[in-house]
């Protein structure tokens, strides 16, 4: 009895042996084995407005015929304090070989406390994560998404990469809600006028989305008036509007292309922003074809490529300050109606200028395909600046052969140029004479903002554009600079800011 109780041990670990070890030969490891889940966003529907949790949870699917081992579950971000995973009873936020029997499933279970009272920077808008699973050598994912704060989500909380129209029958919807407005998706206004009133915050959600009317994967957050629309922005001196962003963490601050920007598309009229800021954005403002725009005391910043585009268009801006942009801060092409006034376009840092402006737009590489059309630019009491030698650009089609089809105008204002005068191929080495009159061409030996590596466009104390304007009285009367200050009756400054006296 003994030696056969001892059999029975032998024979049950040998078997047991076995089976461990051909369980571990079963599982699969090809590349092709990839998991499934039961949705590609887990979404907290619930907009928090004090301190609280919610707990969601997806499948994950082996939908193999032999059992699958996960070697790597976490969170992209590494940030335990919003979520807490729990995955098939195991708590963690980081869990290794994690096993599915074959044509079998398991749950995983998301947790997310957030507490609204805390400010932005920590409670953002949308709160974002990946749980990511590494898997013979696949990576996949499922996106996480929760709303800390209290806002309007236009057009919705769920609305990450669609598009959606904002129709009103020719009549004007009003974005005056004391809370702020956080747009999640593409909107398009048609057939009705955006109004945002003065002291409204805007926060743009950009990021990577995928849209086939987009052409696929692009960056999200875009706001775009078709022709039959129209968007007013009327800040004050006191409660200015600002259009950004979402993320208002520490490092992205200052980032640029956060989201797309504003688009007013071709044929678009009666367009108007005052007393606002756009930054953060790919591109500040674009105006399409036809289109016009008005700005006034405006700041467009931190932008990933220019500040303003205006393609065939038109364009009046007066006490406007253009900075920090990745390409040229201000872009005219295809001709157009420009018309800018006391304004700063400031280029440093980047290998762009701060003004370029052609009358005609190339379809190819080499430009065998072109379409142009005259353009009438005016810039009064401006300054052109920036850290290059060069911060303006002119390119005439006709070569200068045709003056009403290049009509430039430059008066009293500060620029900076040199190829331009220089350059054999330069076709406008009489700039100063018969563009610029009477214009002072500055250099980076000159007194002129106060602190340009802080992003201080104020003027110096001993700026050479203190006193150097002339008085504004047509199209309308000009009293006031970017800051609501009043500027000299007589002599007042160069450019968007009155320096103090």
């Amino acid at each position: 009895m003994k030696h056969f109780l001892y059999f029975l041990l032998f024979a049950f670990a040998t078997i047991t042996l076995f089976t461990h070890c051909d369980n571990e030969e079963d599982f699969t490891t090809d590349s092709n084995a990839k998991l499934e889940f039961s949705l590609d966003t887990l979404r907290f529907d619930t907009v928090f407005t004090a301190l609280g949790s919610a707990t969601r949870s997806f499948k994950i699917y082996n939908r193999n015929d032999r059992p699958i081992r996960i070697s790597r579950i976490y969170l992209e971000s590494g940030n335990a304090a919003r979520w807490e995973l729990n995955v098939d009873g195991t708590p963690g936020n980081v869990q290794q070989d994690v096993e599915v029997l074959a044509n079998d499933s398991i749950y995983l279970f998301a947790e997310v406390t957030i507490d609204p009272n805390q400010p932005l920077s920590v409670s953002p808008f949308v709160i974002e994560d990946r749980v990511v699973f590494e898997t013979n050598g696949n990576t996949q994912q499922v996106n996480l998404e929760a709303w800390g704060q209290n806002a309007n989500y236009f057009p919705s909380r769920f609305n990450k990469g669609v598009a959606v129209r904002l129709s009103c029958e020719n009549g004007n919807v009003v974005w005056d809600d004391p809370k702020p407005y956080v747009l999640y998706g593409a909107l398009f206004v048609d057939s009705c006028e955006l109004v945002i009133p003065a002291g409204a915050r805007i926060y743009v959600h950009g990021g990577v989305a995928q849209n086939e009317l987009f052409g696929g994967i692009y960056n999200d957050g875009i706001i775009y008036v078709l022709p039959n629309g129209k968007i007013s922005v009327r800040g004050t001196k006191d409660k200015p509007v600002i259009i950004q962003g979402d993320r208002l963490e520490e490092p992205f601050l200052d980032a640029e292309g956060q989201w797309n920007g504003i688009v007013i598309s071709r044929g678009s009229r009666g367009n108007f922003i005052e007393y606002a800021t756009v930054r953060n954005s790919r591109f500040g403002l674009f105006v399409d074809s036809t289109s016009d725009l008005t700005l006034r005391n405006a700041q467009i910043y931190n932008t990933a490529s220019s500040g303003i585009i205006g393609f065939h268009s038109k364009i009046s801006a007066e006490n406007t300050l253009v900075y920090n942009n990745g390409s040229t801060s201000v872009l005219l092409v295809q001709g157009g109606d420009y018309d800018f006034t006391y304004c700063t376009l400031a280029s440093y840092g980047t290998n762009a200028s701060a003004l370029s402006m052609s009358n005609f737009f190339c379809y190819d590489e080499n430009c065998r395909v072109a379409r142009t059309y005259r353009l009438n630019a005016r810039f009064v009491n401006s300054i052109i600046f920036g850290s290059q030698n060069d911060e303006i650009e002119l390119s005439d089609f006709t070569e200068r052969k045709d003056p009403a089809q290049f009509n430039v105008q430059f008066q009293d204002c500060i620029v900076r140029v040199d190829g331009l005068l220089k350059n054999p191929s330069s076709q406008f080495k009489d700039f100063l004479e018969n563009f610029c009159k009477p214009c002072i061409n500055a250099t980076r030996n000159d007194r002129l903002f106060l602190k340009p590596d802080e992003n201080k466009f104020q003027l110096d104390s001993l700026s050479i554009a203190d006193g150097k304007a002339k008085p504004v009285f047509s199209p309308r009367t000009i009293t006031i600079d970017l800051e609501g200050k009043t500027r000299n009756a007589t002599t007042p400054d160069v450019g968007a800011y009155e320096r103090d006296r």
